[in-house]
């Protein structure tokens, strides 16, 4: 979120930082952190600062490399985390702790609980292992405008693609 700090006259970014609670709560569920093997290595990314990144990621809908922007953490920080953390099952554990609090303050009815599921083709799905239209829009047996040669169709040339090559006939271009 942008703002501008009245006092300072100064643009600022600003972005949700994760509540303290929370932060306390998912904690103790992150694996410890894995030495480097020289030992001399870049400090890593604070844990909290990565899972406020990912958090923004999930909220927001924004890709990895929008996270520059933010000045929370690196792009790439965030999702090696987001992959180390999910491998461990972190996001599991988080969803069950989650699932447990929701369960003790709203006694989830868990008698009425339905999995839901598909069991029809998707509408637009095409038929299994079935022929393809040459191009979109285009049945297989349509024409192609007249005077013209299809897309790709040999003999159409390419400028810049292929290399020239030595000429056949003197005068020839090659």
């Amino acid at each position: 979120m942008d703002a501008t700090n009245r006092t300072s006259g100064v643009h600022e970014v600003r972005y949700w930082g994760m509540p303290d609670a929370l932060w306390e709560r998912i904690q103790p569920l992150l694996p410890p952190r894995p030495p480097h093997p020289l030992g001399c290595h870049r400090p890593r990314v604070d844990d909290r600062k990565a899972m406020d990144a990912i958090f923004f990621v999930l909220r927001t809908g924004c890709q990895w490399n929008a996270l520059r922007a933010t000045g929370i953490c690196s792009s790439s920080s965030a999702h090696r985390r987001f992959q180390e953390w999910t491998q461990a099952g972190v996001f599991e554990q988080l969803w069950a702790l989650g699932l447990q609090e929701y369960d003790a303050l709203q006694e989830i009815q868990w008698a009425y609980q339905a999995m839901d599921g598909a069991l029809t083709k998707a509408p637009l799905g095409g038929e299994k292992d079935g022929a393809e239209p040459d191009r979109p829009g285009q049945a297989g047996d349509e024409a192609q405008p007249g005077g013209r040669r299809p897309w790709g169709a040999p003999g159409r040339r390419r400028r810049g693609r292929q290399p020239r090559g030595l000429p056949i006939a003197p005068g020839d271009p090659g």
